[in-house]
């Protein structure tokens, strides 16, 4: 076993970090807890099993603890320095939160060092939106510029978390406009005003995706992958891959809002 872990947020981030020369063992972090139920202690059983029946609706059990609950077994073995990559969107974020509170909770944070490495809306790698999307090379460039992250980081993930996962947008609301420094995590800011911006409700009772993905489908996409690529193209800020915009759509045919070819 390697002293080093890399945390990578999912596997499309495997290609291009094995083309890479870095040291360290790797961990895929396959959740998505930015969609359905959560509690405040992550490290729970409950915690975990109402993750899985939640995510089973829709994949084997079995497929969950080998795939997510397997691979989180590899943060009880004892690392001296761990690498989180993620991205700057919404999805990413609240995962980073879940494992930032993981971390604080396993752990006395004076044995590891832990680094953040997050890709940005990056000019430098041709407006890629996604670590899929970079090669071995521009991984280790971004490693490179990787920010180590220390007790405020931590604390503020931990007062986050908390809001988050109650549900508070009042409180949530408040919490961002007082804060003025965001150390190594500032783009936990404009990701946690897109989640506010997606549990309002408007006028026809609807959420800001779904009245979204509404305007599109009634703009003239009428197949999931047409409504996919149109959604992609304005809000990244939210991370979703098809399976969590399908969510979304379910409910507007639910409603009776849609119907897709």
């Amino acid at each position: 076993m390697s002293n080093i872990l890399h945390i990578l947020n999912g596997d499309a981030a495997l290609d291009g970090f094995n083309q890479t020369g870095l040291d360290g063992d790797v961990m895929v972090w396959r959740e998505v807890l930015s969609e359905g139920p959560l509690q405040e202690n992550i490290l729970s059983g409950s915690f975990w099993s109402a993750r899985s029946k939640w995510i089973s609706q829709n994949e084997p059990e079995e497929q969950y603890q080998h795939k997510v609950i397997d691979e989180l077994g590899k943060l009880n073995s004892q690392y001296t320095e761990i690498n989180l990559w993620f991205e700057f969107d919404l999805h990413c974020q609240v995962n980073l939160l879940g494992v930032l509170r993981m971390l604080t909770l396993h752990t006395d944070l004076s044995v590891p060092a832990v680094y953040l490495i997050c890709l940005a809306d990056c000019i430098q790698f041709n407006n890629a939106r996604g670590l899929g999307e970079l090669n071995g090379d521009q991984f280790e460039e971004l490693f490179d510029a990787r920010e180590h992250l220390n007790e405020w980081e931590f604390e503020l993930a931990a007062e986050a978390w908390q809001l988050y996962v109650n549900n508070d947008t009042e409180g949530l609301k408040k919490w961002l406009n007082e804060t003025t420094f965001w150390g190594g995590v500032p783009l936990l800011k404009p990701a946690l005003q897109a989640h506010l911006k997606r549990v309002q409700i408007n006028a026809d009772g609807l959420s800001y995706i779904e009245q979204k993905l509404l305007d599109i489908y009634n703009g003239g996409a009428k197949t999931k992958h047409a409504i996919y690529a149109q959604f992609w193209k304005t809000e990244g800020i939210f991370g979703m891959g098809d399976w969590e915009i399908d969510i979304y759509l379910n409910r507007l045919v639910e409603k009776g809002l849609i119907g897709l070819e």
